[in-house]
């Protein structure tokens, strides 16, 4: 039995207004843009600057900032997406109870350990990121550039084939930003 559009789609959709409810109200660091643009533009890179369509990860995509910027907990996302997703979040959120140097080596770890949805979903993140860096104080843009790059070495180590691509992207976007800072 062949499965509907309706049927196919509607988790992302969903996962979209799921995220959009949990991120109401909250804000880029700009302190006027809308959180949930970020979690958009995440998906949108995902798709359609990485060229990944794979339904799972435009999902995990959509709710990746949930579990570590809003009171959605993993059995929310379990109950509403599955197991899978809510773990793939999971991987994507920090645990925010542990010191800075302990929290950002177990992501690390984490991250190096996941499959590569979670590894393509990170690098729409950072991608994002790189690109909404003007809406961060100039005094925050070295510290965003070194922690993008220790995220991209940790991922570029024996990357899978399906982040290839994108890790290249990455790491151009890198390049031109921190050309374009340096002038």
């Amino acid at each position: 039995m062949a499965t509907g559009l309706a049927e196919q789609y509607r988790p992302l959709l969903e996962a979209a207004a799921f995220a959009a409810r949990a991120h109401e109200g909250q804000r880029r660091k700009d302190k006027k843009t809308p959180y949930i643009s970020h979690v958009f533009r995440v998906c949108l890179v995902l798709r359609d600057v990485f060229g990944i369509d794979e339904l799972q990860a435009l999902i995990t995509a959509a709710l990746h900032d949930t579990l570590e910027d809003t009171t959605t907990d993993f059995d929310d996302l379990a109950e509403a997406f599955g197991a899978n997703v809510a773990r793939w979040v999971s991987i994507l959120s920090k645990d925010k109870r542990l010191e800075e140097h302990e929290r950002e080596r177990q992501y690390m770890l984490a991250l190096c350990a996941a499959p590569w949805q979670v590894k393509a979903c990170k690098l729409a993140d950072m991608f994002d990121n790189l690109m909404d860096m003007g809406s961060q104080a100039a005094e925050r843009h070295a510290h965003t550039f070194a922690r993008i790059e220790g995220y991209w070495q940790a991922l570029a180590a024996n990357p899978p084939e399906q982040i290839k691509a994108p890790l290249e992207l990455v790491r151009r976007l890198l390049e031109e930003m921190r050309g374009s800072r340096a002038t």
